[in-house]
């Protein structure tokens, strides 16, 4: 089967610089392409690693809106930061697609202006479950939108979306992920730490813990060996050895 988007191509050659973030990143020098060859493409790494400084790229490359309101004044600015997307190459299977960029602050935002939307055109919120997001438990407005979103072709990137979502609430992303997945109409990029969504069945999963990165199994993460452990040993890490004082 062939998904909208087939890979991504890193043109280390052209860069600007080596030596400022991004560029500097072993994972921008030593990657030069990922396959994307299922339905779900999961990036599983330490913070630092680069996942979400990719995952924004690719959307910006891809003509995908990310719903800020606004930036806060730097004291230092990165003139290189943002530009990674001009040395990125997206082949498509056919033609690019529409998509969104999901991330716990920036759903904040949307929400605020879906708000604003609805105030003079009420029809808008029937795009997203019928109700205000806002007015809705944090839970329930992140999962209308999921449910109400992801019905619609197109490319769907989600930077660690467990950050906003209970495990149970979780466990249903994984399943709304592996339902849409099976319809062939959204493909799905995800940086994520959580156990429970690596667990996609429909899922790819890419290591950014060692350049360049690599396809690893779900049990070959290390979320999924310090969960495991901490779970089969929990006495271990969490006893407190008394000290003398």
């Amino acid at each position: 089967m062939s998904y909208h988007l087939k890979s991504i191509h890193l043109e280390t050659e052209r860069y600007p610089t080596k030596d400022h973030y991004p560029f500097c990143l072993p994972l921008f020098s030593e990657t030069k392409k990922l396959e994307l060859k299922s339905p779900v493409t999961l990036f599983a790494g330490e913070n630092g690693s680069g996942k979400s400084t990719l995952l924004e790229a690719i959307a910006k490359a891809a003509g995908i809106h990310i719903w800020r309101t606004g930036y806060n004044t730097r004291y230092n600015v990165n003139n290189y930061e943002t530009l990674l997307y001009r040395f990125m190459k997206l082949q498509w299977a056919k033609q690019p697609v529409p998509g969104s960029f999901f991330s716990a602050q920036i759903f904040k935002d949307f929400a605020s202006i879906l708000d604003e939307w609805a105030s003079t055109d009420p029809a808008q919120l029937q795009l997203f479950g019928g109700k205000s997001l806002i007015t809705q438990s944090h839970g329930q407005s992140l999962m209308s939108y999921f449910r109400s979103r992801y019905k619609i072709e197109g490319l769907y990137l989600m930077d660690e979306p467990e950050t906003a979502l209970s495990p149970k609430t979780q466990i249903q992303l994984l399943q709304l992920l592996g339902e849409v997945s099976k319809c062939g109409h959204a493909q799905f990029i995800i940086a994520t730490h959580s156990p429970i969504l690596l667990a996609c069945e429909e899922a790819t999963i890419y290591s950014f813990d060692k350049m360049p990165v690599s396809e690893i199994s779900y049990e070959e993460t290390e979320h999924f060996r310090v969960y495991r452990d901490f779970l089969n040993h929990r006495e271990k890490y969490v006893k407190v050895e008394k000290q003398e004082v």
